[in-house]
């Protein structure tokens, strides 16, 4: 439940210490004091968006706090979920500056906005007058169904099993996609494979064929210098071989008289075997060239066949043509593999959904079970608010499977007992809806145990003994569990444990909001104030008393 509720610069308050009882709490205050800035204020911690214009004094920031105490809830794995730190007294502090920066804290560790939005759907439901659009919404009235079926442990269930579906779905449809443009690529992916392949080529071929072909476009000029490069070495009487013979003997005739012939002599005889390779190496190169015409065709005909294909292509060496060829024998062969991949996908997403549909049908048969004791609820809390003849059905049809299962709910009503069921939002006026509203939130209530609801002005349209009754099935809420009851009603204020009156009082900065417990005398003041208006009378003060059961 909310222990304390801390406000500080927001809006119309500068300062604000609100602490609420266990049971039934009751706020009332004048138009335009500020109950719907205690309602903004307490957004800001279940993870509404921040706005800065809320800010009272734009120098400072906005701090919002609230404690609230989640023991016996069972919240201690959503907290290790979140890697949050537990505590039974937590609290939760939203902080906004001025330049508009939010922050998020439970238990002094910073939080995101929908980790806050996650944790306050445990601890608190506030129910307001523009609430009974809910009754249009399709989730809104499955939920009630599920809290009154206790399918929390099936419908996280299920959700798992249809995340896992649509995941595989997905995987399905985009293979499928894939398959599809690939075969309508098929033929002249083939077409292009087949040429490539027909080519035969190898890696590194065209830079060996470019050389190749130098050598013999100038086959001529080559054979003719390596011929005058030999014929200098050659070891004839005149070649440089020769020479370096004679001079490396020389040299060592001399040797055992000048220090350093020998040294000498042993280098030139090491240039004479260097000199003597490279002349077996012209020798053979010049064996190996041949001024051969039909192989420079042949290789010139290579070359433009590589080369008119990677043009073709656009691809800029040999290696990326290959490297196409292999891409695209790839293609084709998951193409010829894509049938039974398909197939394999299609078998997971067939056991996957059988899985999910038999969950799906748990939550149906939960959710019917709980529709039948739902009328009967409604029908009879409608009884006690003025609606003997009010006729209201849960009815569940079949749907397609969604993140919620798979039925559409729909709440069938006629406010005159005669007559055919029809859509509740449709035939049902503003104030038949709030009843509505009320007896579905307090059965579900009931049911899921929330630590809190809080009622805003649900009571408006309504008076008298329909009034009362209201006030009745609130404070038989208020018997189990914390309520919080913002009212405009007398009737409805005379059943809280608590009253809180808000007000707003002139100050030299300008209006500001207060809020005050009020005690025993305080409450039959406002109470009377709320029966007879401004102007007080002795019969609206017996009137109060009569309401809180004072006596005289």
């Amino acid at each position: 439940m909310l222990e304390r509720l801390s406000i500080e610069n927001y809006a119309l308050i500068q300062q604000l210490e609100l602490e609420l009882s266990p049971s039934l709490n009751i706020i009332t205050g004048e138009t335009g004091a500020g109950k719907s800035i205690l309602l903004g204020a307490l957004g800001l911690i279940m993870g509404n968006r921040a706005d800065t214009t809320a800010l009272q004094d734009t120098g400072r920031n906005c701090v919002i706090e609230g404690v609230f105490d989640i023991g016996g809830h069972g919240l201690e794995s959503f907290f290790d979920e979140y890697e949050l730190e537990y505590e039974r007294h937590t609290v939760i502090r939203r902080v906004v500056t001025p330049a508009g920066k939010s922050r998020a804290y439970v238990n002094d560790l910073p939080v995101q906005l929908a980790t806050l939005r996650a944790l306050s759907a445990h601890l608190i439901d506030i129910h307001s007058q523009n609430q009974g659009v809910l009754v249009a919404d399709g989730e809104f009235r499955i939920r009630v169904l599920d809290s009154l079926a206790d399918n929390r442990a099936l419908r996280e269930e299920y959700g798992r099993a249809y995340r896992a579906l649509r995941e595989r779905e997905e995987v399905l449809a985009r293979l499928r996609e894939e398959v599809e443009r690939e075969r309508r690529d098929e033929e002249y992916m083939r077409f292009q494979w087949q040429q490539i392949a027909a080519l035969g080529l190898r890696e590194g071929e065209l830079p060996a064929l470019e050389a190749e072909q130098r050598e013999l476009s100038h086959a001529e000029g080559i054979l003719a210098a390596l011929a005058e490069a030999e014929g200098v070495l050659e070891p004839d009487e005149t070649g440089a071989l020769a020479s370096l013979k004679s001079a490396a003997a020389a040299l060592q005739r001399v040797a055992g008289v000048l220090e350093g012939a020998s040294v000498l002599a042993e280098r030139i005889r090491s240039a004479y075997v260097e000199l003597k390779d490279v002349e077996g190496e012209l020798s053979s190169l010049a064996g190996r060239i041949e001024g051969d015409p039909s192989r420079l065709e042949a290789v010139d005909n290579r070359i433009g066949a590589i080369c008119e294909l990677m043009r073709r292509y656009g691809v800029a060496t040999s290696d990326d043509l290959l490297e196409l060829g292999n891409d695209l024998g790839s293609r084709l062969e998951a193409i010829t593999n894509s049938d039974a991949q398909v197939a394999e996908l299609e078998g997971e997403v067939a056991a996957l959904r059988t899985a999910a549909e038999t969950l799906a049908a748990r939550l149906t048969e939960g959710r019917r079970r709980a529709a039948s004791g739902l009328d009967a609820e409604v029908g009879r809390v409608l009884v006690r608010l003025g609606m003997p003849v009010a006729r209201f059905e849960t009815e569940l049809a079949p749907a397609a499977l969604s993140p919620t299962g798979a039925d559409g709910v729909r709440f069938l009503f006629n406010a005159n007992g005669g007559g055919a069921l029809q859509e509740l939002e449709r035939v049902a006026s503003g104030g038949e809806t709030s009843r509505v509203m009320l007896a579905l939130k307090s059965i579900v209530a009931r049911s899921t145990k929330l630590p809190t609801i809080l009622f805003d002005e649900i009571d408006t349209g309504v008076s008298g003994m329909i009034a009362d009754a209201m006030g009745e099935i609130i404070a038989e809420l208020g018997a189990s569990m914390q309520v919080v009851n913002i009212t405009h009603l007398p009737q409805v204020a005379s059943k809280g444990d608590t009253h809180l009156f808000v007000y707003k009082e002139a100050t030299a900065s300008g209006n500001v909001t207060r809020i005050r417990l009020l005690d025993r005398e305080g409450r039959v003041g406002e109470i009377a104030k709320m029966l007879s208006g401004r102007e007080v009378t002795a019969a609206a003060v017996a009137q109060a008393r009569a309401l809180l059961g004072y006596g005289e």
